[in-house]
């Protein structure tokens, strides 16, 4: 039973070391982009293995090693956009989560480090549950993802990070798996109104004198 219980254990890392993905190619204005193209080239490019440590600055887009290169491509306010997965297999193979974020870079979206509360969620796929006696992952083994911009987004240029986490192995601290790329968008036809719009509003100054 021993070598057969080893041969399985064997079997099950190499399905899960061959099932990692990314997040490579921009579908905008209809037309899926060439490979790396309009996404910044991640650190896990070739090898496809998974960011796992949260505190780590290559959690905003993972390409400290490869300095954010891509192109941008032009995109109207309300358009769809999506994103396709490529691995072994192309899917998101994982039980996981997956959200879409954008940043607004302060000029140009080429060369931009984002850091700190720069970033606002516009998709997500999140588990069902139901009623605490089960739960799924309707995110799992979809090859690809797209999603309508905000209507009123600003004009302007974007990183947009896409993340699926996976949560096979996430029973132990450190085990979630981040698979994640930022795309390089610029948004035309936009709002005016800086995100998050304000939703209160103190007028300055005393109150009206009324005689």
């Amino acid at each position: 039973m021993k070598p057969f219980s080893a041969l399985c254990a064997a079997v099950v890392l190499a399905s899960q070391v061959a099932a990692h993905y990314t997040f490579p190619v921009l579908v905008a204005n209809g037309v899926a982009g060439p490979q790396w193209s309009n996404v910044r080239v991640t650190n896990n490019w070739q090898q496809l293995t998974p960011l796992t440590d949260v505190t780590s600055s290559d959690i905003a887009c993972y390409d400290s090693a490869m300095n954010g290169t891509a192109t941008t491509v032009s995109v109207a306010a309300g358009s769809t956009i999506g994103l396709n997965v490529a691995g072994n297999p192309s899917t998101l193979y994982h039980p996981g989560v997956l959200n879409v974020y954008l940043a607004k870079a302060p000029s140009t979206a080429a060369g931009w480090v984002p850091s700190g509360k720069v970033w606002f969620k516009v998709y997500q796929i999140s588990a069902v549950t139901n009623g605490g006696t089960s739960i799924t992952f309707p995110s799992q083994n979809l090859p690809g993802i797209s999603f309508p911009l905000p209507k009123n987004l600003p004009t302007g240029q974007y990183l947009v990070r896409t993340e699926h986490i996976a949560l096979h192995v996430a029973q132990s601290y450190g085990g979630a798996q981040f698979y994640l790329s930022c795309a390089q968008i610029s948004v035309t036809g936009g709002g005016n109104i800086n995100y998050p719009i304000p939703a209160n509003y103190t007028q300055p100054g005393p109150p009206v004198w009324t005689g």
